[in-house]
């Protein structure tokens, strides 16, 4: 009973003394603000964008062409108040002079030749006016020619494609749409040590550096603090998980799906949810979080020093992201050595076993040998870091060595 009330005595302290800290609050924050802000610069930019596009649809401008290709119909040019000529070097001069604004010059064979275009400097942005209104000369001209509408969908390049592709059982492949919930474990397990692992690592060293692990370790049990510690981090987590996600849940609800690219809900409800590949996510990520947190907080017992133990944070991050400098690999070629090596190695395992449940090339059998060794690691190497504080907690002046470990043990 004394112990159940100690952990929670730890819990909550832990707790309340993370999220009061400014640096937790800045950490937690700047990610809501800067997505309020990507979202604020997006709108103005796609409102900015539709009005300049509509200030140059208005905006007029002379034009001549000289036509070898046949293609463009007088008609055609006459509505864009396109005039034709017959010299070309006197027209690019009189766009040098200024006389005319735009010359277009479409060569006899277009499919080899490009067309040349010649305009009045107009910006860097507003001189791509010239060159779309060249094409849609073009395109209007060869659409104009063809009386079948499939062939004018074809030259436009408004032909819509869907896919189908089957599983070796004969079931329909949800592609992207499987594949995106299992990601979401990578995502969390990302966020998790990346924001909060280096808390977890510092948090160790402390009460160290605070000269207070005597008067704690006479009250507490080594194994109840690290444990207390380790609930009180995830529990932060969910407190920056929640604040992160509220500005993105809240956009979209408020402004829509549009305003903010992020998929309506009809592509929403085409998300599936396998339970199986759910399930491993869910495994792999416990796995992995308990392998990593572990690791932290026995390197945080070693280090005497927050700044000694932060450096091996850095570290601790690299190798998480290893992983992507082969995801080409993991993606096409899954049995691969290399592939195979990361899937196993339980530093890389959580990452590479994660990209390979959600893309659908990791086994049963593969899963379970991976969950059950980053379990079963990272239970060992919680239970070491307990060892460790209890050993080195009073190590001030230096790192905790083997040796100085074997001789407390004795």
């Amino acid at each position: 009973m004394a112990s159940r009330h100690n952990l929670s005595t730890v819990v909550s302290f832990e707790f309340w003394r993370t999220v009061k800290k400014p640096s937790f609050w800045i950490a937690t924050l700047s990610f809501p603000l800067l997505f309020a802000a990507v979202i604020g610069i997006v709108f103005y930019s796609s409102k900015s964008s539709s009005d300049t596009s509509d200030q140059l649809a208005k905006e007029k401008f002379s034009i001549v062409y000289q036509d070898e290709s046949d293609v463009v119909l007088p008609q055609v040019a006459e509505n864009l108040r396109a005039k034709s000529v017959a010299n070309k070097e006197a027209a690019i001069e009189d766009v040098r002079s200024g006389d005319i604004d735009a010359f277009f010059y479409y060569p006899k064979n277009l499919s080899k030749e490009s067309v040349e275009i010649y305009g009045k400097d107009d910006g860097l942005f507003n001189n791509g006016k010239y060159s779309a209104v060249a094409e849609q000369m073009l395109k209007i001209s060869a659409s104009a020619t063809i009386d079948n509408p499939e062939l004018i969908a074809v030259t436009q390049g408004t032909i819509s494609t869907e896919s189908t592709t089957y599983k070796e059982n004969g079931e329909v492949s949800a592609g992207w749409f499987a594949a995106i919930p299992p990601l979401l474990f990578l995502v969390l397990f990302y966020l998790t040590i990346a924001m909060l692992g280096n808390n977890l690592l510092n948090s160790t060293v402390e009460e160290k550096e605070n000269r207070v692990t005597e008067m704690i370790l006479t009250t507490l049990n080594p194994t109840v603090l690290i444990v207390g510690k380790l609930l009180a981090t995830f529990m932060a987590g969910i407190v920056q998980a929640v604040v992160m996600l509220s500005p993105a849940v809240a956009a979209y609800f408020l402004l829509g799906a549009e305003s903010i690219n992020l998929p309506n809900a009809d592509i929403l409800s085409q998300l599936t949810f396998d339970p199986t590949a759910m399930i491993i996510g869910a495994l792999l990520m416990i796995g992995g979080m308990m392998l990593f947190t572990g690791t932290l907080i026995a390197v945080g017992a070693i280090m005497p020093t927050a700044k000694e133990a932060g450096q091996y944070f850095g570290l601790a991050i690299l190798v998480m992201f290893v992983p992507f400098y082969i995801i080409m690999l993991i993606l096409s070629d899954p049995s691969a050595p290399v592939v195979q090596a990361f899937t196993f190695f339980p530093y890389t395992a959580p990452v590479t076993a994660l990209l390979r449940n959600a893309f659908g090339s990791l086994s049963v059998l593969d899963a379970a040998i991976v969950i059950s060794t980053l379990i079963i690691l990272g239970t060992i190497v919680i239970m070491l870091s307990v060892r460790l504080f209890r050993y080195g907690a009073m190590e001030y002046s230096g790192r905790l060595s083997l040796k100085t470990l074997r001789l407390k043990r004795k």
